[in-house]
């Protein structure tokens, strides 16, 4: 038996809490990007999978190349994302009457439904991941992150998931 001293085991309580907005920012937003994919993933689809859903749904007909040109990506990376959703049924391309080289994009009677379970379910994660704020206070926080993303020149109701660092580089601030 040795009489080595053990050190004392400090309480998570006392541990010093990182500082700053961007930690909590990082920290709630990894917390909830991984609670919505478990969320969305019971209903078979994936984030990216919702976020094309909504902007189709949200402007039928435009063309795979003008999704791409939106989302800040290549055309061949909408062209198999697109794939994937009409695999499920959810999505179909039609020949534009414009330009025969085109698709326009629709959402099936399958998507429609699919996109209405995941407005609820994004409404239900919404609430759960702002139970502590009363209703002023989450007008507040979403005011305020608006303000943020418009700053930083973030595309509206775009993720930016959808882009590599390469594809979209950051304006200097020198």
């Amino acid at each position: 038996m040795t009489n080595a001293r053990q050190p004392e085991e400090t309480p998570a309580a006392a541990a010093p809490a990182p500082r700053g907005a961007a930690f909590l920012l990082a920290q709630i937003g990894a917390h909830a990007a991984g609670r919505f994919a478990e969320r969305v993933g019971e209903l078979g689809l994936t984030p990216a999978d919702v976020g094309l859903l909504r902007m189709i749904g949200g402007r039928p007909g435009r063309s795979q190349r003008a999704l791409a040109e939106d989302l800040g990506v290549v055309p061949s990376r909408v062209v198999s994302l697109i794939d994937g959703l009409q695999d499920k049924g959810l999505v179909e391309r039609r020949r534009s009457v414009e330009d025969r080289r085109n698709h326009e994009l629709h959402l099936t009677a399958d998507g429609r439904r699919a996109l209405g379970s995941v407005s609820r379910t994004a409404a239900a994660h919404e609430d759960d991941l702002l139970a502590a704020l009363d209703r002023d206070q989450r007008d507040l926080l979403l005011g305020l992150l608006q303000r943020v993303a418009a700053q930083q020149e973030l595309t509206p109701g775009v993720h930016p998931g959808y882009r590599t660092a390469a594809q979209k580089p950051r304006r200097s601030r020198d």
